[in-house]
């Protein structure tokens, strides 16, 4: 009996077409014990060969008979009708290739209600937090930091859709040794005013200076000093009282101000802000408890938690000196997620230099009692780097965001927009602009597999041909400027009122045999964590249609029908492209 998977992402039968093919197999498969054929049922290698084939595999262990022979036995009790036009036996595998009405009133008909965007793909779904962008304040946020604002993002949506429910969360580093060098080279060395705007990237600059300045001192006469006057800042704001913890207050507001700009920006939004600073001492406290409890064990006056037997190495939770950890910081924001949300699932989104350091947080949690432990997952990425090498904050060598966003925006509208200035208005150009700006950012980000590292290139991403979030957006605002011209609304596309089987040519077949993958997509890169396979899938639908543009006219199509059901499938392909942009974070300007 063929065991059906158990992953939520796949309890779901989502493919309509996958359901009626399955009704139609010849009834004695069920007979023999293929309980359910639904996943046997896949995409030929080579699109040339059909639209779904049917794997015998499961089959020849059950029957004890070769794959192959099977495959001709179940085509010669099949024969085409309404559904499907052709039936191949090609080697383990049956092919079927569907009549373009099957396809039509199926899947198209379902793309154009809506009703398709609405299917439910789990069941019982773990509750989940991800949690993603973890940036410092009192530093400059730059283009290496959208890389995990975006992969969180995406990640955030396609559980959502899906149909997990999900708590979205961020964990920025408001203390630390790199706000007490921002705030020592603001009090002792500088000697600018402060700016009126913009004063969150100020902050990053003073960092910058600040480590700079310490590099260049150490070895000197001036080294002690700068220790001793760190010391007592990391000191007032470990009490909470000062002038350096007031100036620590105000500052961080500047920074967290220059956060919400940017989220607002990107359209990013979270369910739960949790802060470095909220957790710092308690986390010590905790720390110490689980010592008391017998959980941890001390090491040269350290104390923290013994892994070697597992290859993990020794945990440490606190230091000799009694400060904590990152690693102290997220065993105790791990406790506060489990316990005050009831979470069942926890996704961090960090890059992969903090592999070894999940691992073991993970596996002190285990220890210590949390059964969700075994159900948290360090979803890591690879690094962003300019074309000349990699960006330092310490060192200044970045890419500030709101410069680049800026140097986006402008660069859009003098490419593409400037040509419509006397049409369209400065709103919608602004808008247009911006939406433009984060397609390239974003598809930018996320088309690249997380364990490859991205060069990010402005002038490349901003491209409006070849693989960008600009082409894909490009190709969904076609579409509607192609309905608008024939004066045709997604709501004129009744079913029924449209004669599917009028959509003959190969390259109509193909655009719609690639928009039935789009559920199986969006499971993969949820399943896997991979917006990337979504990023690949638009960009190929875009090029699908911009084919059948080219070689299916519709203006000059003749019959008017024939017009009408080429109108209908580009509109289900943009609403297609529409959808998957949303999933990666992305809008879709009405016209370009």
């Amino acid at each position: 009996m063929l065991r059906i998977p158990t992953d939520p992402l796949r309890k779901y039968l989502t493919d309509q077409i996958k359901q009626q093919v399955q009704t139609l197999l010849p009834s004695h498969l069920v007979e023999q014990g293929l309980a359910d054929l639904y996943w046997q049922l896949t995409n030929p290698p080579d699109t040339n060969m059909g639209d779904l084939a049917f794997g015998c595999f499961q089959l020849s262990k059950i029957l004890k008979k070769n794959p192959a022979q099977i495959a001709i036995e179940i085509k010669s009790r099949m024969s085409p009708n309404e559904k499907i036009s052709r039936i191949e036996a090609v080697g383990s595998y049956v092919n079927f290739s569907f009549t373009e009405k099957f396809i039509g009133e199926e899947l198209l008909e379902s793309i154009l209600s809506g009703s398709f965007f609405q299917v439910k793909l789990t069941e019982n779904s773990p509750f989940t937090m991800i949690e993603f962008s973890q940036p410092n304040t009192h530093k400059e946020l730059h283009v290496g930091h959208m890389r995990n604002a975006c992969l969180g993002d995406a990640v955030v949506r396609l559980h959502r859709y899906a149909g997990y429910k999900v708590i979205s969360s961020t964990f920025p580093g408001d203390v630390g040794t790199h706000v007490a060098k921002c705030l020592w080279y603001m009090k002792y060395h500088n000697q600018e005013p402060i700016p009126i705007e913009g004063r969150g990237e100020w902050l990053g600059k003073m960092y910058s200076k600040a480590h700079i300045k310490l590099e260049d001192e150490v070895g000197s006469p001036q080294e002690q000093k700068n220790r001793e006057q760190l010391t007592f800042i990391l000191k007032q704001l470990e009490t909470k009282e000062g002038e350096f913890y007031e100036l620590w207050k105000q500052t961080r507001q500047w920074s967290v101000d220059l956060m919400k700009r940017v989220y607002n920006w990107t359209g990013i939004e979270f369910d739960k802000w949790y802060w470095e600073s909220d957790v710092d001492s308690d986390s010590i406290k905790y720390i110490k408890k689980l010592f008391e409890e017998g959980f941890l064990v001390r090491s040269e006056n350290a104390i923290g938690m013994d892994l070697e037997a597992e290859k993990l190495g020794f945990c440490l939770l606190l230091k000799s000196d009694g400060t904590g950890l990152y690693a102290t910081k997220d065993v105790e924001l791990a406790r506060r997620k489990f316990q005050e949300f009831k979470i069942e699932k926890s996704i961090y989104v960090v890059d992969l230099r903090q592999a070894l350091h999940f691992k073991q947080v993970f596996r002190v949690l285990e220890k210590i009692g949390f059964p969700q432990a075994k159900d948290c997952y360090h979803l890591q990425y690879n690094f962003v780097e300019l074309p000349d090498g990699p960006m330092s904050s310490r060192k200044g060598n970045i890419v500030a965001l709101t410069e680049l966003i800026h140097r986006m925006e402008e660069a859009v509208k003098t490419n593409y927009l400037k040509r419509y200035q006397n049409e369209w208005s400065g709103a919608e150009i602004n808008l247009v602009a911006s939406q433009v700006a984060q397609g390239a950012i974003k598809y930018g980000m996320l088309r690249m597999d997380t364990n490859k590292k991205i060069v990010f290139d402005m002038t490349e991403w901003l491209k409006i041909e070849g693989e960008s979030g600009p082409f894909v957006q490009y190709s969904s605002a076609r579409i509607n400027s192609l309905c608008k011209k024939f004066d045709y609304k997604r709501s004129e596309f009744l079913p029924g009122s449209v004669d599917w089987s009028l959509l003959i040519h190969t390259a109509e077949h193909k655009l719609m045999q690639l928009l039935m993958d789009f559920h199986n997509v969006v499971i993969g890169a949820t399943q896997n964590y991979k917006p990337a396979l979504l990023c690949t899938y638009l960009y190929e639908v875009a090029k699908r249609f911009n084919l059948f543009y080219h070689e299916c006219s519709i203006g000059n199509a003749g019959a008017e029908e024939l017009k009408r059901s080429r109108l209908a499938l580009s509109q289900a392909t943009g609403e297609v492209l529409k959808k998957g942009l949303a999933l990666l974070g992305v809008a879709a300007p009405e016209r370009m």
